[in-house]
């Protein structure tokens, strides 16, 4: 299933670092930044992470709502949450269902060996849970900064 922009999201339903589960559908009304991410603890990752946790002030004034998803557990996001202090919901996708439908599953090539994992990608969506923007290949470092720039901060 390829994604379009205009049309609805994905919808999904996925347990958080809060313990409880959360699904796509019950942000109806909020504009969404959905971004997913390789691994938890990672250099990249943890950079991303961090930026977001800084700047979501600024996305709350825009009307945003942060979901970070990775196939990390609930245990590992817990641990990254407490370790950095985050302030959004991260989402364990562990079967990887919602990764097959955002399609961000890729072939990735580290250190001459090939790998399947998250391309590092972020999708905006709107208060009616319609697509609107998607991000590929991002890099962590500048990504947020972006990210602000474009959604007009």
């Amino acid at each position: 299933m390829a994604l379009v922009i205009g049309e609805k999201a994905p919808d999904f339903t996925l347990p958080s670092d809060s313990g409880k589960d959360i699904s796509l559908h019950d942000y109806e009304g909020q504009k969404v930044i959905l971004y997913f991410y390789p691994k938890d603890n990672t250099s990249g990752c943890t950079l991303e992470a961090k930026a977001f946790r800084d700047h979501l002030e600024d996305f709350k004034k825009l009307g945003y709502v942060v979901l970070g998803v990775s196939r990390d557990s609930v245990k590992k996001h817990c641990n990254f949450r407490d370790k950095y202090e985050l302030t959004f919901s991260l989402l364990s996708d562990a079967e990887e269902v919602v990764v097959n439908l955002y399609g961000v599953l890729k072939e990735k090539m580290m250190y001459g060996k090939k790998s399947i994992g998250i391309e590092r990608s972020t999708f905006i969506i709107n208060e009616k849970g319609n697509l609107v923007k998607e991000y590929r290949k991002v890099k962590a470092a500048s990504h947020v900064n972006d990210l602000l720039k474009d959604l007009g901060a």
